[in-house]
C-alpha cells in the first residue's frame, strides 16, 4: 500500500531535516548499498584466497622454511584458503538471499508461499502409515 500524500511530506520533512543536521552521516546513508558492500566483501576473499594460493604453493617448494619438520607454511596457506572461502561463501548467500516482500495485511494468492508443515519424526511417520494400513484392511 503506498503512502499518502500527508505520509510522503511528513517522510521528505524528515529527511531534509536529516540533511540539515548531519549532512556527512546523510551522505554516508544515501551511498552505503547494501549489495556494493557484499560485492567488496566478495572480492577480499577472492584476494585471500588467491593469496593463501600462493602460500600453500610456497610451502610446497620451500617444506622446511622455518626449520622445523612441520611445513607451517603450507599449512597456514590452507588455513588462508579455507577461510577465505568459507567467508565469501557466507557473502555470497547473503548477496544472493531473497528478500521477503510480502506486504502486511495483504491477501493471501495462489502465488504466495505457502506455509511448511512441521515435520515429523520419523517415528511419527511409521507409526501414521502403519494406521492408515490398519484403516484400510
Amino acid at each position: 500500500m503506498p503512502l499518502s500524500e500527508h505520509e510522503q511530506r511528513l517522510l521528505e520533512q524528515i529527511e531534509q531535516a536529516l540533511y540539515a543536521e548531519d549532512p556527512k552521516f546523510a551522505s554516508t546513508v544515501r551511498s552505503t548499498d547494501l549489495r556494493t558492500v557484499a560485492r567488496r566483501r566478495m572480492r577480499l576473499a577472492a584476494g585471500l584466497f588467491v593469496i593463501g594460493v600462493g602460500v600453500l604453493i610456497a610451502g610446497a617448494v620451500y617444506p622446511y622454511v622455518l626449520g622445523g619438520t612441520f611445513p607451517a607454511l603450507g599449512v597456514l596457506g590452507f588455513c588462508i584458503m579455507l577461510a577465505a572461502a568459507v567467508y565469501g561463501w557466507s557473502q555470497y548467500k547473503r548477496r544472493m538471499g531473497r528478500p521477503d516482500l510480502r506486504v502486511a495485511g495483504a491477501s493471501e494468492t495462489s502465488s504466495a508461499p505457502r506455509p511448511r508443515k512441521p515435520r515429523s519424526s520419523p517415528l511419527q511417520r511409521l507409526e501414521e502409515r502403519f494406521k492408515r494400513r490398519f484403516d484400510e484392511r
